[in-house]
């Protein structure tokens, strides 16, 4: 019996989360490709296809439990049994813990993704789900060979960094920012969200709290404010039109799932560059 089940449907996306494990009648309701039966008919007779709840099968056994999962809503409607799709999965051992490390695998049936895995925290006092880095393990398994085993040795190895991923985010909780490097990550920040264009939002407004808990100036806060503030949007801004005219506008949620693994490897970057200079 799930308790605090959140979905979510988007032109982009639909989701499913619980702070108990999703089952799979949950997971096939939300995101079926997970469960395609043969890959789409665009692959080759080269493409090795492992349905990817085999995968979470294998997993549960290992002791690693799907929390989260996301599948992207294609256009081409033909590709929706087959589209890309992302799990989040942990050791359900994180009661009374602020934060619990996370294993994150993205996959498609369609070609248009390798098997990836990431290393993640949660963060449980407002369900933010961060990716870690590129100092951090990755693991990409393409679509040949014997790929099973390979996943699962990929997800050990990406778990192996969960030392040092705790200690980076304790290192953060212990260093103190100034209110004009929060401003200067919170550009830095920005930058990464909308690259050239011009952005909507002030670097004031994503490094405003949402929560009493986020209140401080840390930096584990900080990057989690702003994180929490780009990836579900909702923040109210203002857009310049093709004439030159000012419009408000609101900020939208990260729904995509190459654009949500893409902004939240660079904030979590962003955070550790900070961190670095702080040390120096």
């Amino acid at each position: 019996m799930y308790h605090h089940l959140a979905t979510r449907f988007g032109r982009n996306s639909h989701q499913i989360s619980g702070r108990d494990a999703l089952d799979n009648d949950a997971l096939h309701r939300h995101v079926p490709s997970v469960f395609a039966r043969e890959a789409h008919d665009s692959r080759s007779e080269r493409y090795v296809y492992v349905p990817t709840i085999e995968i979470v099968e294998g997993l549960r056994r290992e002791g690693w439990f799907p929390f989260f999962a996301v599948q992207a809503v294609p256009r081409d409607g033909a590709r929706h049994g087959h589209a890309k799709h992302m799990l989040r999965l942990r050791r359900d051992d994180g009661i009374g813990k602020p934060e619990a490390a996370e294993v994150i695998i993205v996959n498609s049936h369609d070609g248009t993704s390798a098997y990836q895995m990431f290393a993640g925290m949660l963060r449980f006092v407002c369900t933010n789900s961060m990716i870690a880095g590129e100092r951090f393990e990755e693991v990409r398994v393409p679509h040949k060979g014997g790929i099973q085993d390979r996943i699962i040795d990929g997800v050990n190895a990406v778990a192996k960094d969960f030392p040092r991923l705790i200690d980076a985010t304790e290192t953060m909780k212990d260093t103190r920012l100034s209110r004009d490097e929060q401003q200067v990550l919170a550009e830095a920040s920005l930058v990464a969200r909308y690259g050239e264009e011009e952005s909507p939002v002030r670097p004031d407004q994503i490094i405003a709290p949402r929560r009493r808990e986020d209140v401080g100036q840390n930096l584990w806060q900080t990057f989690n404010v702003i994180q929490e503030n780009l990836i579900r949007g909702g923040l109210d801004g203002r857009r310049r039109t093709a004439d030159g005219r000012i419009r408000r506008s609101r900020t939208r949620p990260i729904n995509g799932i190459d654009q949500n693994v893409g902004l939240n490897r660079a904030l979590w970057t962003l955070a550790e560059g900070m961190q670095r200079l702080k040390s120096a």
